[in-house]
């Protein structure tokens, strides 16, 4: 059997994309006394870092040097531009390993990790889910695909990010099962924005039925965590990010063009993706964290 190298704090590891998740996921591995390089278009969130002991660099230039390298970039696109268009896949040692945590396309991690492959290097799709809270806590949820061995041997670095590390299948399962949370997630926000519309009608706080909701069957995690999209929001707009690329935008028509390609009728997420992203941004100015 072939023994796996498992990294160690020994190794460097290299982080590309320092925004909403991807800084306190960095400053994480920071403080767990991992050799970090990170790399992000603007140079404050670097800066920050640096500050904390990482090595800020002004381009990808050096990535070559990490034995894995995290990814938290915005979309496909910039996924595939870090790794492909700057030639980063091909610069990258044999038995490096490429740690996705954007929320990407099946497809695209399934290409990916094939281009990865012919250099002798692993891909793991790996997207996150519980916010910039967890993130900085060290207490996010990750969905991993790739081989079990791929996983087994950046599972440290992993662990210092997560509570919850779960192997879900080979290259693409990982980003399927984001999208499923993702769309969950959605067409609960979109009833719990519906319910406390009628609530409110008849002269009902939310907060009374808040309460209500979290001790009976309607309870889901965005009643409990209300005000959470919307404060997101606000953080978006101070940060210039354009609404298509916010999940409620971005992940839902990720889903819908996923749900094309894989020929499946998903009525819920052709209407989540129609309406999702003005309920969110109609309300972020009424809607307290």
């Amino acid at each position: 059997m072939t023994q796996v190298s498992v990294v160690s704090r020994a190794d460097r590891v290299g982080f590309v994309g320092l925004g909403n998740i991807g800084l306190p996921m960095a400053m994480t591995l920071l403080r767990d006394g991992w050799t970090l390089s990170v790399y992000d278009r603007r140079e404050e969130p670097g800066r920050t870092c640096a500050e904390r002991g990482a090595e800020a660099l002004p381009s990808l230039d050096g990535l070559e040097r990490c034995s894995v390298v995290c990814l938290a970039v915005s979309d496909d696109e910039a996924v595939s531009e870090v790794l492909e268009g700057s030639g980063l896949l091909t610069r990258l040692r044999a038995g490096s390993v490429v740690v996705v945590h954007s929320t990407i396309l099946p497809t695209t991690a399934r290409r990916l990790a094939e281009r990865a492959s012919a250099h002798g290097v692993e891909l793991l799709d790996t997207p996150v889910s519980g916010g910039a809270a967890r993130a900085e806590t060290g207490d996010l949820t990750l969905m991993v695909g790739g081989s079990e061995s791929g996983l087994a041997r950046v599972r440290p670095v992993l662990e210092s990010l997560a509570s919850d590390i779960v192997h879900v299948g080979p290259a693409g399962t990982g980003a399927a099962v984001k999208l499923a949370n993702q769309l969950v997630m959605f067409a609960s926000l979109a009833g719990a924005y519906e319910a406390m519309e009628l609530t409110r009608a008849f002269g009902v706080p939310d907060e009374v039925t808040l309460k209500v909701l979290a001790t009976s069957t309607g309870d889901t995690w965005v009643t409990r965590n209300w005000g959470f999209f919307e404060a997101l929001a606000r953080t978006y707009d101070e940060a210039s990010v354009p609404v298509s690329f916010r999940p409620w935008s971005k992940d839902l028509w990720d889903l819908v063009h996923t749900a094309r390609l894989a020929d499946l009728r998903l009525p819920v997420t052709g209407l989540l993706a129609q309406v999702m992203a003005d309920m969110v941004e109609d309300r972020k100015s009424t809607v307290d964290p």
